[in-house]
């Protein structure tokens, strides 16, 4: 039997490598996008630390500098946070972009796969009708040895 060859084998095996990539760039982006949603959280702590000190600070002896200090810091950590929001719509934007390229590279590994699966179908009835042919030509053979073989001894 002969082996099976995918004429296209080196696109496909091209085709995978690409698709590995988009997933380790997918991976990265949501990693990225995680690391952004966490800062985003601590700048949250940090903002509500400063409102609770705020507090804290008018129930106490009023001392106009500290208070002044922690109004600036809050309006500080709102700039952050308004920045830190701006960073995770960027991330999310690109773990959208880095989804839809690896959706994208899927769709044509698997319709690669589905060409290569086809061409081993063919592949397979075309060996099973070269068998059938040189059975067909074997029985053939040892049915004209038979009759020849019987005519010689008769």
């Amino acid at each position: 039997m002969a082996k099976f060859r995918y004429k296209m084998q080196s696109i496909l095996d091209v085709k995978e490598k690409l698709e590995n990539k988009a997933k380790q760039d997918f991976a990265q982006a949501n990693a990225r996008l995680d690391a952004e949603k966490l800062k985003l959280v601590e700048l949250q702590k940090r903002r509500s630390d400063y409102m609770e000190e705020g507090l804290r600070l008018r129930l106490e002896k009023i001392d106009i500098r500290k208070i002044r200090e922690n109004k600036m810091a809050v309006l500080k950590m709102d700039e952050y946070i308004k920045n830190q929001m701006v960073q995770i719509n960027l991330a999310s934007r690109e773990v959208e972009k880095t989804r839809s390229a690896l959706q994208t590279l899927m769709q044509e590994r698997k319709a690669h796969e589905k060409l290569k699966e086809n061409a081993f179908e063919e592949f397979m009835k075309e060996e099973q009708a070269q068998e059938s042919k040189e059975i067909d030509q074997l029985t053939t053979y040892t049915h004209g040895q038979k009759i020849a073989g019987e005519q010689n001894n008769g």
